[in-house]
């Protein structure tokens, strides 16, 4: 993965995916056969392999400017459009609100507008519950913001990479769904529960990197989505079927947010440039610190 000081650093999508895939089924998979407590343990490794691969990826890449961007990404307060982000807190909100509402035209209950007592994986408490919540958030987002997303940018629009990430990253969460506890198992009662679930992640990949790419690819921003989301989904007491509603209305919001940012998700300038660009944005920061001191 070194690369000389001569020559552009090239991405590795495929082995990133590989290595991430890895990582986290050696752990996800034996957590099928094991007792809760002890696969719970395994999954909470598992979930931090994409952020392990990713990292390594930018530390051993040989590139100062990836190494740079990443740290800039993480802790760069000044990347973050609070408004975009609030924006997009909102737009959820929404999502949720009209999806119950649509709900009840199939016999749902307006009783889904209330927090639930309990999160809807069980054997690791309370505490362990919103613990695993906030560790997702942060940690998939250095796996996916850190290195991944980018590693297919590189080489195409953002609609096409949204698209790839989306589905890919969705079914990512596969061996899930046959461990004991989780979420996705509690779906294995109903099939279209389960095929919603691994849709529901292609129109929620393209709303996640809308929020990155408008916060100037900010991984930061992107935890604090992915953080609100999470817990929404998780308390808010929407039934299976409303979910199924949900990731409906989240592809039309998915298609208006896409024509709204056409040049966002269609403009071709980044493409194989990506760290040009990276360079440049990091020359523009240093002067930035150059005249505030």
């Amino acid at each position: 993965m070194k690369s000389d000081t001569n020559k552009k650093y090239r991405y590795r999508p495929v082995l990133f995916f590989a290595l991430a895939y890895l990582f986290t089924w050696i752990f996800w998979i034996p957590a099928i056969f094991l007792p809760q407590n002890l696969g719970a343990v395994l999954m909470l490794i598992g979930l931090l392999a994409p952020g392990i691969v990713s990292t390594v990826f930018v530390l051993a890449s040989g590139s100062k400017e990836l190494k740079t961007d990443l740290k800039n990404k993480i802790i760069g307060f000044y990347k973050i459009k609070w408004g975009n982000v609030a924006l997009a807190v909102v737009v959820f909100a929404l999502i949720i609100v009209s999806s119950i509402l649509l709900s009840t035209l199939f016999g749902q209950s307006l009783n889904q507008f209330a927090f639930t007592e309990d999160f809807s994986f069980t054997g690791v408490g309370i505490a362990g519950a919103f613990f695993t919540i906030l560790i997702a958030s942060i940690v998939e987002e250095v796996g996916w913001k850190g290195y991944c997303e980018d590693s297919i940018g590189n080489y195409m629009n953002w609609f096409w990479e949204s698209m790839i990430f989306g589905v890919l990253w969705s079914f990512w969460h596969f061996p899930l769904i046959f461990i004991q506890g989780t979420y996705q198992a509690g779906l294995m009662v109903n099939p279209l529960y389960v095929i919603n679930f691994f849709v529901s992640g292609i129109p929620m990949g393209f709303i996640i990197t809308w929020v990155y790419l408008a916060s100037d690819r900010s991984i930061l921003a992107c935890m604090i989505f992915h953080l609100v989301v999470n817990f929404l989904q998780e308390k808010i007491a929407m039934t299976p079927e409303t979910k199924c509603v949900e990731t409906i209305v989240v592809t039309i919001v998915t298609i208006i947010i896409v024509i709204a940012k056409k040049d966002m998700f269609f403009s071709t300038r980044h493409v194989g440039r990506l760290l040009d660009d990276v360079a440049e944005n990091n020359k523009r920061f240093s002067k930035k610190l150059e005249y505030a001191e």
